[in-house]
């Protein structure tokens, strides 16, 4: 049997006014924007963590603090892009991601292919192996209110 590995990631921002909208490497219109250290990338982060985790390789904030100059305002393809290489440097590749994000608004469905086109240029991944499923919270909580985004990715490594 392969040597196969699961890992789970999640994250959280904000939403406020006179910031831009980043989610899954894809600008967004609107009138709220995540807020962060980076670009606030909440899909991107998620994905990063459930990597890391599953190459037992400890979260984004180990690697990225939002503590260093280095990542203020940084890309989140960048950080996707440096934890693919951090866990093929151990020999793991990426078997596929299935994530879901929670928003109320805007609907991000028409941004979806653009979203999967940008994180398999990142991953190297076939756009085939990169799942990406929208819902909302039903106006309950901080997502339901529109203050908030969450983001969920689980990921399969395996040994190359």
């Amino acid at each position: 049997m392969k040597d196969i590995r699961v890992g789970f990631g999640y994250d959280v921002h904000q939403l406020v006014r006179d910031r831009e909208f980043w989610l899954g490497g894809v600008k967004i219109t609107h009138d709220k924007g995540a807020l962060g250290h980076s670009d606030a990338d909440a899909l991107l982060h998620a994905i990063c963590d459930a990597l890391l985790g599953a190459a037992n390789k400890g979260d984004i904030g180990k690697h990225f603090p939002d503590s260093s100059r280095e990542f203020k305002n940084i890309d989140s393809k960048i950080l996707l892009e440096k934890t693919c290489e951090l866990v093929r440097n151990d020999q793991w590749e990426i078997g596929n991601i299935d994530s879901t994000v929670c928003l109320q608004q805007p609907k991000i469905a028409p941004y979806i292919p653009e979203m999967v086109k940008a994180i398999s240029a990142c991953t190297g991944l076939e756009p085939g192996r990169i799942s990406i499923k929208a819902t909302t919270a039903e106006k309950m909580g901080f997502v339901g209110r529109e203050e908030g985004i969450e983001a969920n990715a689980v990921v399969l490594l395996f040994k190359s």
